[in-house]
């Protein structure tokens, strides 16, 4: 489902991470909800793909989903 999303407890301390690299999800969140740019993403992070940025926030929204619960 999410193929540039990697867990690995040797790398970040398993947080998602963009394709094995120290790059985790949530900064790359983090600086989108404030504003950043694809463009200055990318500037910031070189080894970084426009695909990884999708994916990430694609990933955070799908860990958002509300769940209902009903009694």
């Amino acid at each position: 489902m999410f193929d540039r999303i990697t867990f690995d407890p040797q790398i970040m301390g398993g947080r998602a991470c963009i394709r094995g690299m120290r790059i985790p999800v949530s900064v790359i969140v983090n600086q989108i909800a404030h504003g950043a740019s694809f463009d200055e993403i990318l500037e910031g992070y070189p080894d970084l793909e426009r695909e990884d940025i999708q994916e990430a926030i694609e990933y955070a929204a799908w860990l958002t989903q509300e769940q209902v619960h009903t009694r």
